[in-house]
């Protein structure tokens, strides 16, 4: 294979190599040519033939001298791009190409080159961060599908015992019935995620609402609150803003079904709207506990849990990728979303979208 590639370099070495040699060739010729014209002039005007020859000498020494500059100068960019084409097909990054500000064709090549390299590497990082997230993906299914599988497993070998007890029975085949639907909603958020985070094509956009998608989405959650004996109030106007009604709905969704979760009982969960500085602001609070001292940015991961027994200990069944969710349709909206203890008591959880003016049209 490396004989094959040598030879397939050959000819365009040999043709490098014959422009040089032709253009020495000239350069010779110009410069003898150029001595001759000299050295005649030289005799014809003194009549002496050592100052003659001396004058040939110097003349011949200082035309080949310039030659030699002229093409070492007029060669030195198609060596340079020769040698950064050569980095470059080993893999080495990143790779530039030096302008030459004194050949204008040589500049407009290496300019475009540079484009090409600069829209190459760009899609290589793009290439490199979709395989790493597809990675982790794998990851985290495998791992978080492992505990629900367990239990399952475990459960269904205990029920095989023909001498269990009916009403030990019914509370085993229960267990096997959560863990299922935990399953299922784990799948349903991580294709959600998924889905969000790969999106290649535009999501449909319009001027929304947030009071209305606020209200929907308090009336949806009733019999989800009623059922956790947690209050759940709206307040507040915002701007409207351009966006996807259902995402955004979805937002609203798991920021307050998550406080739901972390409330006490009888506790209040409360989403509040505002504009503040050209923004939309939706935040939505609780009156529990709060998180902690933990990292806010850290309550965004997937997966990750500031308190797992707080989060499980009411039977809840929460999969660890809501605020994920939430974080990555926000950021698709060209938003901001935090989280911040409150002093009283509870978590805040606050998102931003850019506002819309009232001259704005949809998109």
């Amino acid at each position: 294979m490396d004989a094959s590639h040598d030879t397939a370099r050959r000819p365009q070495d040999d043709g490098l190599e014959s422009t040089q040699v032709k253009l020495s060739r000239a350069y010779l010729i110009a410069t003898s040519a150029f001595t001759v014209a000299v050295a005649v002039a030289v005799q014809l005007s003194l009549g002496q033939p050592l100052v003659t020859a001396a004058v040939v000498v110097l003349v011949f020494a200082l035309g080949m001298f310039v030659s030699r500059m002229v093409l070492d100068h007029t060669f030195a960019p198609f060596d340079d791009l020769v040698e950064q084409a050569e980095r470059f097909a080993k893999g080495e990054r990143p790779v530039v190409f030096t302008e030459h500000p004194y050949c204008e064709e040589v500049v407009d090549l290496e300019r475009s080159l540079n484009r090409i390299l600069s829209e190459m590497s760009k899609a290589d990082e793009e290439l490199r961060a979709e395989e790493e997230r597809q990675a982790q993906f794998v990851s985290d299914v495998s791992h978080e599908i492992r505990t629900p599988l367990t239990a399952i497993q475990g459960t269904a070998e205990t029920l095989m015992d023909p001498d269990m007890p009916q009403e030990m029975r019914e509370k085993f085949l229960s267990n096997i019935i959560d863990e299922s639907q935990r399953l299922t909603r784990l799948a349903n958020d991580l294709l959600t995620l998924n889905r969000i985070e790969g999106a290649s094509g535009e999501v449909e956009m319009r001027r929304l609402n947030l009071r209305e998608l606020a209200d929907a989405t308090a009336i949806s959650l009733a019999a989800l609150f009623e059922e956790r004996q947690v209050s759940l109030t709206v307040t507040g106007e915002a701007p409207d803003i351009m966006g996807n009604a259902d995402r955004i709905r979805q937002v609203i969704t798991n920021l307050a079904e998550n406080a739901s979760r972390f409330a006490p009982k009888n506790g209040h969960v409360r989403i509040k709207l505002q504009g503040i500085g050209g923004n939309s602001v939706l935040s939505v609070s609780d009156d529990g506990p709060g998180f902690g001292d933990v990292d806010p940015a850290r309550l965004f991961d997937r997966f990750y849990r500031a308190d797992s027994s707080r989060a499980r200990g009411r039977g809840t069944g929460g999969t660890g990728l809501g605020l994920a969710i939430v974080k990555a349709i926000v950021e698709q909206h060209n938003g901001t979303v935090e989280a911040v203890n409150l002093p009283e008591r509870g978590a805040c959880f606050i998102t931003a979208f850019p506002s819309l003016g009232p001259a704005d049209d949809d998109r």
